[in-house]
């Protein structure tokens, strides 16, 4: 396969990242912020969709990455070039700056009522965690745990990306039931749909180091400061940590245990059909 000059690709990825926050992290501030109803499902749904569309803008120019869990673990399988790694790691958080930039300016207006109307004063902590509803609006663009459990928060992370990257490479897999190309992004988005419904609300399913490690920095320019990086027993490096891992599992399982039992792409395998 003929790879895309570097350039092109990185442009891609920043502009793919950027519409993924701007999308993802807009629907949380329409919840929060604006008081939308149906938090949890409206909240999942508006990240899949996100997803979604960012992948089919970005995905014949960059392979759609948007998430350095995804980049390094296609690497691990020698199918992407160790040397794009750290390009498309810098242009995938610097993407993600971009588009949490965007909405803080999208939303500046509800971000002052809501303070207001719930008295948060931005970036104040208490008992080690940022305070006030939403954990004290940063949480429009990073998240946090539930819980104040690292180990099940890490755990809880590098399960939700090793199921994405194990569904990622079924429904991208020729040999598998592959639905085709242009479909690809519209199930990659319900993967990401269902890791949020069923496993999300421990940790808020980052499952992309870009996604929350950028809005985050931006939330710290903005006016949160250290708090964002501190609270919640420094929490902010677990959903780096987290999906990296997760990442090399969960495509590790599918290239040890799927992949090498599959039919050649050219040979049907009916459903229910068991080989001798």
């Amino acid at each position: 396969m003929t790879r895309p000059p570097l350039a092109p690709a990185l442009v891609a990825e920043f502009l793919g990242t950027a519409l993924l926050v701007l999308l993802g992290d807009g629907v949380v501030a329409s919840v929060f912020l604006m008081d939308k109803e149906a938090d949890w499902i409206v909240i999942t749904t508006g990240w899949a969709l996100a997803v979604t569309i960012a992948v089919y803008v970005t995905g014949r120019v960059s392979g759609g990455h948007l998430n350095p869990a995804v980049t390094l673990a296609l690497a691990t399988r020698g199918v992407f070039p160790v040397a794009r790694i750290i390009p498309y790691w810098i242009a995938q958080i610097t993407g993600a700056m971009a588009g949490a930039a965007v909405l803080y300016v999208d939303y500046a207006s509800a971000f002052l009522k809501f303070e207001r109307t719930y008295g948060i004063t931005r970036g104040a902590m208490e008992a080690g965690k940022l305070a006030g509803r939403a954990d004290g609006g940063a949480g429009i663009f990073a998240t946090f745990p539930a819980f104040d459990n690292p180990f099940g928060s890490l755990f809880s992370e590098v399960l939700g990306t090793a199921l994405l990257l194990l569904g990622i490479r079924a429904v991208t897999d020729r040999k598998n039931a592959a639905p085709g190309r242009g479909f690809e992004p519209v199930l990659v988005g319900a993967i990401v749909w269902a890791i949020g419904l069923s496993l999300g609300g421990l940790t808020g399913y980052a499952i992309n180091p870009a996604r929350d490690f950028g809005p985050r920095l931006v939330a710290f320019f903005c006016g949160w400061g250290r708090s964002v990086f501190e609270s919640h027993n420094s929490y902010f490096w677990i959903p780096i940590a987290g999906p990296l891992i997760g990442g090399i599992l969960g495509i590790w399982i599918y290239d040890r245990i799927i992949a090498p039992y599959l039919p050649p792409e050219t040979e049907p395998a009916p459903p229910g059909t068991v080989a001798p």
